[in-house]
């Protein structure tokens, strides 16, 4: 005769359900987080913007009078806006994030004011003769943008603007003669890097 053995559970089940609802909890959380967040911050877009601006340096420090150096960076600015603005647009579209409400409104709105506030700066040191604080401002300005519509996006973006804030603070206690590398460092470097890791991470 054989021998009657109780009927022992699968104890793989109960661990099997267990995974499957850490795995279901872990996606709605990031489910949540990311509907919460502007995920449309362009990476590719960020690296086009530092070759911009790595350009850029190389071109400012040739100049042979403060106005010509102004002049250079303030439309390497402008291209650099234009890129990323146009980046950002291109990435929400295929992305489907709206612009106009919700953390796209809020991002926009948060970085617009310290660009604001750089350009009544720029008009008064340029007027007062103090460009060589230039760099520190624009670079301590943008860092803040950053950081104040990062609180709005993915985590790497607000510890870029900390980044930009560090360089633009060094660049405030160093001889004006490093004011490009500082930029090149910042606008260029910073760009560049933190550009190719939110493109690996987040695409675009």
């Amino acid at each position: 005769m054989h021998s009657i053995r109780p009927i022992r559970k699968d104890q793989r089940e109960p661990l099997a359900l267990q995974d499957r609802a850490m795995d279901n909890l872990r996606y709605i959380r990031e489910t949540m987080e990311r509907s919460g967040s502007f995920t449309a911050v362009p990476g590719v877009g960020g690296v086009l913007i530092g070759v911009t601006a790595l350009a850029a340096s190389l071109i400012a420090v040739r100049q042979p009078s403060a106005e010509a150096w102004v002049a250079v960076w303030i439309g390497a600015g402008v291209l650099c806006m234009l890129l990323a603005g146009g980046a950002i647009l291109l990435k929400a579209r295929t992305a489907e994030i709206p612009l106009h409400y919700g953390p796209g409104r809020k991002f926009l709105l948060s970085f617009s004011p310290p660009m604001l506030v750089g350009g009544l700066l720029t008009l008064v040191l340029y007027q007062g003769g103090r460009i060589d604080l230039l760099p520190g401002i624009w670079l301590l300005l943008y860092g803040k943008g950053v950081v104040a519509a990062g609180s709005f996006s993915v985590k790497i973006v607000p510890a870029m603007g900390l980044a930009f804030m560090g360089v633009g603070a060094f660049a405030l206690f160093t001889p004006p003669s490093w004011g490009d590398a500082l930029m090149a460092l910042g606008f260029g470097g910073l760009h560049i890097g933190f550009g190719f890791l939110i493109a690996r991470r987040y695409g675009g």
